[in-house]
């Protein structure tokens, strides 16, 4: 017979929309709150010092992820296994299902966090990042905390996000258990070392019990993926269609591409990401040859294998992304007086301005293979927001790939990825793939919500497969597209399909942003602030907002006419309605995908 429920009928009706995540963490949390109390001396209610509750507290132990790909998410949980085989009670959690109001009673968190666009958070941790910026952040006087940074250092602000976490913890009154740590692209050594040091920083901080096994490893990959492919193991896709999807006076070069998955088991859902493997343009590779005075017959060793320098900058070495270690190592090696000047003097200059083929060619030196191959770093597959629902197109997966087309110094690059897919891949050929989870672009539970689709260029990729779900379901729900893109006549992509979906009802409303059809130009955010009474009544009925496109313009633009909408229909003022979109964020109904 069950004991009688003490709780007030309100405590115990709140409790039930809760997930199971949440309710096991809201267990653990009682469980120590109850233990704590059973063993320790009631504090005075009137001391209210963070740093004197703190030492009477239980010991309470956070891993929070703040994760854009998987790969911040995929460490925490290591990280977090290793707490629990040294008996340390602790919780794993990503911001995607963090309260950040909770940030005021941690005790021990450990941040894993990665970084996108310019050096900003990812978009599930906006919100807690908000927070520590903002005029409510909390006093974190009873706080131990540490951060690791994943990030990409050819971008100037190398793990941007971390840098800021880290900073604002501390200024809020957070003790540091370690100082922080900023990993490159290649993460997995520096993650264990960073492992090795603060799992047994935190044992010693909560006087825990001797570790009952070693800490989780790397060596077999971050992967968490159910298929037997994955990023460490991709499967080969054979293209089957490739179709320029932009007309012939467009400015931009826009391919659909179809590649077959039949036999591999991958699975993905509308919002997800295909990572792509490439192989680098042969006669960029030829260049970059001639320019350090080197045939590609030398032989060199890549992860234990010996290749020819020829078939490893080609297959496994980064030549069309720079970094500032690739910028000051040239300077060095290369006895040119001027480039070691202005390397010394502003490497992230050169590194914006230069991509490393460019940067040879023009301070042309005599290298070896080795030293050649120290200065680059491993290749890394490119991520594509997948076009498809797989209810629609079975076996398949579409991407909509833009060619980036360029100039450094006078001579002519291409993307490395999407030069790779749009000519370089031959008919029939195969390309490594894999699925890349995205948990925080998703369409609603109930398919009676209505969405927003807010996106420019080859953003329209994941609302083409949002919509092919939406049909695949027989969602009722309303569904408006607004689209940006320079022309009318030669870049609305996929126009037929979407008229197809206005005619059978399915799109309820498009707004679109033609910005070179007239003189004065108009974008997206444009379209938003003109149907904003229209915006606004559509989110009291509860509608998710989405956007994709380019995180250093596009997106901040519009969320800023988006708060400008809530402020002037809401009739809120920008504080308000700033906390408003935040509500939406924290809800999950506005998302982002932004590159």
């Amino acid at each position: 017979m069950n004991p009688p429920n003490p709780l007030p009928d309100e405590i115990f009706s709140a409790l039930s929309p809760l997930t199971p995540l949440q309710l096991a963490w809201l267990s653990g949390y009682c469980w120590a709150q109850a233990g704590g109390a059973a063993d320790a001396p009631q504090r005075p209610s009137e001391n209210t010092d963070p740093a004197v509750q703190a030492a009477a507290a239980p010991a309470n132990i956070t891993v929070l992820s703040a994760s854009q790909t998987g790969n911040a998410r995929a460490v925490a949980a290591r990280l977090h296994e290793a707490l629990l085989s040294r008996n340390l009670p602790a919780t794993l959690v990503s911001c995607a299902d963090y309260k950040p109001k909770n940030l005021a009673a941690e005790r021990i968190l450990l941040l894993v966090t990665s970084t996108q666009g310019e050096g900003e958070p990812p978009e599930e941790a906006l919100s807690l990042f908000k927070l520590v910026n903002g005029k409510k952040a909390p006093d974190l006087g009873g706080l131990k905390f540490a951060v690791l940074g994943l990030g990409d250092s050819s971008y100037p602000k190398f793990c941007g996000a971390a840098v800021d976490f880290d900073s604002r913890l501390a200024a809020l009154g957070g003790v540091r258990l370690l100082p922080r740590t900023d990993c490159d692209l290649e993460f997995q050594a520096e993650a264990e070392a960073w492992m090795a040091k603060i799992v047994p920083a935190v044992a010693a901080e909560c006087k825990a019990a001797p570790a009952a096994q070693a800490a989780p490893q790397f060596s077999d990959g971050l992967s968490a993926e159910p298929s037997a492919y994955g990023k460490e193991n991709p499967f080969p896709a054979t293209l089957s269609v490739r179709q320029k999807i932009t007309g012939r006076n467009s400015d931009k070069d826009v391919r659909h591409i179809e590649l077959d998955l039949a036999g591999s088991g991958l699975q993905y859902t509308a919002g997800d990401a295909l990572g792509v493997w490439f192989d680098n343009d042969g006669e960029l590779v030829s260049r970059l040859l001639a320019a350090v005075s080197l045939t590609g017959d030398e032989a060199v060793d890549v992860n234990g294998e010996n290749k020819t320098l020829r078939a490893a900058l080609t297959h496994d070495y980064e030549i069309s992304q720079n970094t500032p270690h690739f910028v000051k190592g040239y300077a060095e090696l290369a006895g040119n007086a001027e480039l070691a000047e202005r390397a010394q003097a502003d490497a992230a200059a050169l590194v914006a301005e230069y991509p490393p083929v460019a940067l040879a060619e023009h301070y042309p030196a005599q290298l070896t293979a080795e030293q050649l191959v120290s200065l680059l770093r491993l290749l890394t597959p490119r991520l594509y927001s997948i076009a498809s629902a797989q209810d629609e197109v079975g076996d398949e997966v579409h991407l909509t790939v833009g060619v980036l087309n360029y100039e450094s110094d006078g001579k002519p690059f291409t993307g490395a990825a999407s030069g790779y897919l749009a000519e370089r891949l031959p008919e029939e050929g195969q390309v490594r793939v894999f699925v890349e989870r995205n948990p925080n672009f998703r369409l609603p539970e109930n398919p009676d919500t209505p969405i927003i689709m807010i996106g420019c260029g080859t953003g329209i990729a994941p609302f083409r497969a949002f919509m092919q779900q939406r049909a695949a379901d027989g969602a009722g729900g309303k569904n408006w597209l607004v689209f940006g893109n320079p022309h009318f006549t030669d870049d609305f992509l996929y126009q037929t399909e979407w008229q197809q979906f206005a005619k059978d009802g399915l799109l309820t409303k498009y707004s679109f942003a033609w910005s070179r059809d007239q003189k004065e130009k108009i974008y997206v955010q444009h379209r938003l602030q003109e149907n904003g009474a229209q915006i606004w009544d559509w989110m009291k009925e509860g509608a998710h907002v989405y956007v994709c496109g380019d995180a250093a313009k596009m997106a901040k633009d519009v969320e800023a006419a988006l708060l400008a909408v809530i402020a002037a229909h809401g009739g809120m003022d920008g504080d308000a309605a700033d906390e408003y979109l935040d509500e939406m964020r924290q809800e999950k109904r506005y998302q982002r995908d932004v590159y």
